[in-house]
């Protein structure tokens, strides 16, 4: 009986070893003390990894950024690492993508922060910024420091491939976290960014629950176009100022593509994008099946509308066939959302691609042919 009694206590003592001395900090009210021990598995994702060690959850992101994640200030970290107490109760938001990983996890109250609301649907993320809960900072580069430190973020989510202006937000103090979700070229591995996210705000189990989920409708119907014997060609994009900004083949869209069980037109997988010519482009998709068009238009989109932008775009099989794949992110959550949900994407894509897949009264939520 003595002997159990002291196992029990050692066990008790080894598990808030890992807590860290000083116990959880006041994260958002769904934080569980469980989430702070559930291990994290990165499968698809290539812009963090994590590790777990004594007392702390080491991770890295890219190749320079590392940090410890803590539940206790006293908690001696490796050296290289910036320390940080999980779970934390208040952050800003740099992307839509950002903010994508919040909603999913239902963590808009640990979001105090974004640069603005254009092209935004949430409703709740919205009414937040009317009440004052959410402060709208600036956009890149202009940053105001002052409502970024009326924010009060214990950290602050960055993007790198924006325009920048975080030289005066890094003289606050305040620890900046690179979210590269954007460098994803899986589908999944954008997604992914959940269980990051999810690490930070003391949510691991939701968001390993959620991406299981994904991970399982993504994968059950990619293996469903796997089996289809035709697959039709699709090229993306329009003329802008005198070029065609084309997604390259070693892009987040094109993998997309090829899962829905469709021939991207670029074929070169070294580059992520790149501008061409209407002459080069019209090379490469002149009799491609499927065209798709992501845009922000005032009004409704029309082949009319098309038309008008680009005389030449009449030319097109696509055009001519009526099959224009479009989404209206006037209209449509787009990247506010998007990220979190590739299944969904995914879906979209393969009602078009190929519908004997899905069910007969499937609506699509992104995509869907131009009428």
């Amino acid at each position: 009986m003595k002997k159990s009694a002291f196992q029990l206590l050692i066990a008790t003592v080894l598990l808030c070893s890992c807590l860290g001395q000083g116990g959880k900090a006041q994260g958002n009210s769904e934080t569980t003390g469980d989430d702070s021990i559930v291990p994290i598995e990165v499968k698809y994702a290539t812009g963090f990894t994590v590790s777990d060690s004594a007392g702390c959850r080491l991770v890295n992101i890219g190749k320079t950024d590392r940090f410890a994640l803590v539940h206790s200030l006293d908690t001696q970290v490796p050296e290289g690492y910036t320390k940080i107490h999980v779970p934390i109760s208040s952050t800003i938001c740099m992307t839509a993508l950002q903010l994508s990983n919040f909603t999913i996890l239902n963590a808009h109250d640990v979001v105090k922060g974004i640069t603005g609301t254009k092209n935004l649907f949430n409703r709740d993320i919205l009414q937040r910024v009317d009440d004052g809960k959410i402060v709208k900072i600036g956009m890149e580069g202009e940053f105001d420091t002052e409502l970024v430190l009326a924010a009060k973020p214990d950290v602050i989510f960055i993007s790198p491939s924006k325009r920048g202006g975080y030289d005066a937000i890094k003289q606050t103090g305040i620890t900046l976290v690179p979210h590269l979700g954007y460098q994803e070229l899986d589908p999944l591995g954008q997604a992914e960014w959940i269980k990051l996210v999810g690490m930070f705000i003391g949510k691991e189990k939701v968001a390993n629950e959620l991406f299981n989920g994904i991970e399982q409708r993504y994968n059950d119907l990619k293996e469903k176009v796997a089996g289809c014997e035709s697959m039709p060609t699709v090229f993306s994009g329009e003329m802008h100022y005198g070029n065609w900004h084309a997604v390259g083949g070693k892009n987040y869209l094109a993998q997309i593509f090829r899962d829905a069980g469709a021939v991207y037109v670029i074929e070169d997988e070294e580059t992520a994008g790149e501008d061409l010519e209407f002459e080069k482009m019209y090379d490469l998709a002149a009799n491609a099946d499927y065209w798709r068009i992501l845009n922000s238009f005032q009004g409704d989109f029309t082949y009319d509308a098309l038309r008008a932008s680009e005389p030449r775009n009449t030319l097109f099989k696509a055009f001519k066939d009526k099959k224009v794949i479009y989404s209206n992110m006037k209209k449509q959550p787009y990247y506010e959302i998007m990220p979190v949900e590739p299944d969904i994407l995914l879906k979209d894509f393969v009602a078009i691609f190929h519908p004997e897949l899905v069910e007969a009264d499937y609506q699509p939520k992104y995509y869907r042919l131009l009428k």
